[in-house]
């Protein structure tokens, strides 16, 4: 793949420009607010497939009426311990961060709690929630799917059955452990950065119809302009699960926990609209309630630092725990700028510019 060099944009602006962009396509300022952290988080997390990327994709969404604005999660069921809600297809950052905040609430005075979210938009990074929660000093485990998105192949096959189903775990420590990913072998959102110029594939991250193993991005999305959507729908292949059979495995129970059981839907068949939605089932614990604060955390602190004295595998190496590597990028983020890809770039500037928002220069 070509090199390029990255346009940078301090956070700062880069928050400004997206909220204003979702102002513009109707949102309310406290909503577009919302919107713009998450996706900006993702972004200096180094997870840029859950941030700014999404922008002109969210846009068409809500245009379309496939996200709705001004929604807030509904109570289905209240078991005081547990919880079903449906988000109404309101914006996965608004409704998920509700659902989060019930969900520590109620292990706050329960000290567990079980909150299932249903018809929820795309909720973008997972670890925000677990961090979330961290913020409270609970432990929580959060499993995902995407309800009419059908992109991964299970093991063993080349036809699309998963979602790209993420799965996060969020531990009080200090520092906080959050480990966070999809159980796709890539995210969709590393393959439409990668199509945009960015960061290129690991090779057999994809799988052509025939069992060709691919890192081109055609293969999910078939043709398309180098600069404008792209559709996972155009293409014939597929995205890979992780980990061979152990990730298939895994994504398999995040669609039958986060979306069979929420009721909200599993990855197929599409619905007949297009339209996706999240489905999160999440599970929260205080470890106060336990009696076991203090010794978890003086169990699990000491735990983390012996694992990362662990010997290195290469010269000047280190081993870090989950959730390093996103706190040091976010740091150099802040001070430096967000690098984006100038087609991501581009595509922001050509959408904040049909909905008439000024461009910082």
């Amino acid at each position: 793949m070509a090199s390029y060099t990255p346009v940078l944009i301090g956070a700062d602006t880069l928050e400004t420009l997206v909220a204003n962009i979702f102002v513009a396509n109707g949102c309310a300022a406290a909503e577009a607010g919302r919107i713009s952290h998450h996706l900006l988080g993702a972004n200096l997390a180094g997870h840029d497939s859950h941030g700014v990327v999404r922008v002109p994709r969210y846009v068409e969404w809500q245009q379309a009426g496939y996200i709705l604005a001004g929604q807030s999660a509904e109570i289905v069921t209240d078991g005081g311990a547990f919880a079903l809600l449906d988000g109404k297809f309101g914006f996965g950052q608004t409704v998920a961060p509700e659902a989060c905040a019930l969900g520590i609430e109620r292990a706050q005075k329960h000290g567990t709690a079980i909150v299932a979210l249903k018809n929820a938009g795309h909720v973008g990074r997972i670890g925000a929630y677990a961090e979330q929660a961290i913020a409270a000093g609970l432990i929580s485990i959060h499993f995902v799917n995407v309800a009419g998105s059908v992109l991964v192949a299970p093991f063993g096959g080349t036809e699309r059955r998963f979602s790209t189903a993420p799965f996060s775990v969020g531990v009080p420590t200090d520092p906080p452990v959050v480990l966070d990913f999809a159980t796709s072998l890539v995210a969709e959102g590393k393959v439409l950065v990668a199509s945009n110029g960015g960061k290129a594939l690991p090779q057999g991250a994809l799988i052509e119809p025939d069992g060709t193993l691919s890192a081109d991005p055609h293969t999910l999305y078939g043709p398309y302009e180098q600069v404008g959507p792209r559709s996972p729908s155009a293409g014939l292949g597929a995205i890979r699960a992780f980990g061979e059979h152990k990730g298939s495995g895994l994504a398999f129970m995040c669609e039958l926990l986060a979306g069979a059981f929420t009721g909200g839907g599993t990855s197929g068949p599409v619905d007949a609209r297009g339209r996706i939605a999240n489905g999160m089932l999440s599970i929260y614990i205080s470890p106060q309630h336990f009696g076991t604060a203090a010794e978890f955390k003086r169990t699990a602190e000491d735990y983390v630092a012996w694992v990362k004295s662990c010997r290195a595998d290469t010269p000047g190496g280190e081993v870090l725990a989950p959730g390093e590597p996103e706190a040091r990028l976010r740091a150099e983020r802040l001070a430096k700028g967000v690098p984006l890809q100038p087609d991501t770039w581009e595509s922001i500037v050509r959408c904040a510019r049909a909905l008439g928002v000024t461009v910082p220069n």
